[in-house]
């Protein structure tokens, strides 16, 4: 385990390790993660372009009462950089995967952005493990469910000569806007954009970002209407709004994480942890 040290705000801070922590291998490619703390499970599930570090301010603390886990998505952070067509369910299946392999135990699943829908879709394939889900500013939307799904066949010509082609053009194209989204100056400014207050957006947080990025493109959307619109459909679920931008768990960790530890205190998780 790495030394931690006071980051800002005088919070304890994860220490930032070059090499990574610990390494799971899944499906013949290399996954990074981090265990830390004793007590129920919890595992974090980073954002787009993310990393385990981007939980910096809460691993510290949530270890205290939990033992926590984070793990770099495959293509992001220090997990392999596998090529291939990357998709949710290609995140999914590495979630469960970990929590059947490396979690073996229920659990409580915290992800922004792309984790939250990937936390979200994981859960619903291990509904006897994932004990709960909270999603911060998750990535996906809502569908009508009037809405049909048309797969039209693909002609010959589409299949060996466009698609080939536009694949070549869109790595060419990717590749391109990853080299430029990983030069300091822009990075800065897309973290500025969306963090409301950017006293966190500092060195340690920029490093982290450009040690290791994925080179796929995903479109994700965010805002309050979604956490209502999920209220709709489970009345049970627990909303809080903290005035931040995208992340909150990182520009403002000392309100996400007493949010995040007072909800957690509601599921008696301790209960089942002891009888275990």
């Amino acid at each position: 385990m790495g030394r931690r040290s006071l980051g800002m705000k005088g919070l304890e801070r994860l220490a930032f390790k070059p090499d990574g922590y610990n390494f799971w291998k899944w499906k013949g490619r290399n996954i990074h993660y981090l265990v830390q703390g004793e007590g129920p499970a919890i595992v974090l599930i980073h954002g787009f372009g993310a990393s385990v570090f981007h939980w910096r301010y809460n691993i510290p603390e949530l270890s205290k009462r939990y033992n926590v886990y984070a793990l770099d998505l495959l293509g992001f952070g220090w997990s392999e950089k596998a090529i291939l067509d990357y998709d949710a369910m290609v995140w999914r299946d590495q979630v469960v995967d970990f929590l059947k392999e490396v979690v073996k135990e229920p659990a409580v699943l915290v992800g922004n952005s792309l984790g939250g829908f990937t936390a979200l879709v994981s859960a619903s394939e291990l509904v006897d493990q994932v004990v709960g889900v909270v999603l911060l500013n998750s990535a996906g939307r809502f569908r009508d469910a009037s809405d049909e799904v048309v797969k039209s066949e693909e002609s010959l010509v589409q299949k060996y000569i466009v698609k080939p082609v536009k694949e070549i053009i869109q790595r060419f194209v990717i590749g391109l806007l990853f080299w430029q989204a990983k030069q300091p100056g822009r990075m800065q400014s897309v973290l500025n954009s969306v963090y409301i207050d950017k006293t966190n957006v500092d060195d340690f947080l920029t490093q982290s970002l450009r040690q290791q990025m994925i080179q796929a493109l995903v479109r994700y959307t965010t805002g309050s209407d979604k956490a209502l619109r999920i209220k709709e459909y489970y009345p049970n679920a627990s909303l809080t709004f903290l005035k931040a931008g995208h992340c909150p768990h990182d520009e403002v960790p000392e309100l996400e994480n007493k949010a995040l530890l007072e909800w957690l205190s509601g599921l008696n998780l301790n209960t089942s942890y002891q009888d275990m």
